[in-house]
């Protein structure tokens, strides 16, 4: 039998061949140059801080990358060790003490503190869910990360009017780190069991990287119109 299959011309192969490269290679180099990048960066922050008779670049003819990154990371973790103890607690009030008495200080100092202790305390709730919400319309849906329950004067005020609200984050694309904080019925979020990070690679890519999912009917491809699912609180 002749094979009819008509043959691949040369420059489109060749364009395949490196198309095919470039999806394999761009991740990695991406990912090396970004570390890279990072670590770097955290040297040149740490390093001019460190005792020349402590640093071993003062003995050796070369850089050690990352060093500044260790160091930093120790010094860290011996400054939270030493915190949780009786006599850090008083050197943390005392520091605390002194901040309070600058004007300015005092209001950049309490606001990035209360920022660090939320999103640490709830880390292990916040942003771990993804949904869809009617956006910027009514059949129109946005993905969003769901932060956390309405609290303080928003959740006493949503109270009073009788709603149970969600604070919600509605990220733009293709860069998800900027958004708008919303907040949401919880009856109106339709829960997903994506991932948040399936979720970042959709918005990143702008559609085009869609995580697998597996519908409960296989010969169902059409799925209908998916209705709002309770949000559970937050313990």
């Amino acid at each position: 039998m002749t094979d009819n299959t008509p043959r691949m011309p040369v420059a489109t192969r060749l364009r395949n061949n490196f198309l095919a490269g470039l999806i394999i290679c761009a991740p990695i180099a991406i990912t090396i140059w970004l570390t890279w990048t990072f670590i770097h960066w955290s040297d040149s922050w740490v390093r001019p801080y460190i005792p020349a008779r402590w640093n071993p670049e003062s003995y050796l003819n070369f850089a050690i990358p990352g060093f500044g990154l260790l160091i930093a990371v120790v010094l860290i973790t011996v400054v939270g060790f030493l915190g949780k103890n009786l006599i850090g607690q008083s050197i943390v009030r005392f520091g605390e003490s002194i901040v309070q008495r600058m004007p300015l200080v005092r209001t950049i100092y309490r606001s990035v503190k209360q920022i660090f202790e939320t999103v640490l305390k709830e880390q292990a709730n916040s942003f771990k869910k993804v949904g869809l919400i009617e956006y910027p319309g009514p059949g129109l849906w946005a993905l969003i990360f769901i932060a956390t329950d309405a609290k303080g004067e928003i959740a006493s005020k949503f109270d009073a009017m009788g709603q149970d609200m969600v604070a919600v984050f509605l990220p733009p694309t293709p860069v998800p780190t900027a958004g708008f904080l919303i907040f949401v019925p919880r009856e109106k979020i339709v829960m997903l069991d994506m991932s948040p990070e399936d979720a970042a690679k959709f918005l990143i890519s702008g559609g085009l990287v869609a995580p697998e999912h597996k519908p409960a009917d296989p010969k169902q491809k059409h799925l209908p119109r998916p209705k709002p699912v309770a949000v559970s609180k937050a313990d």
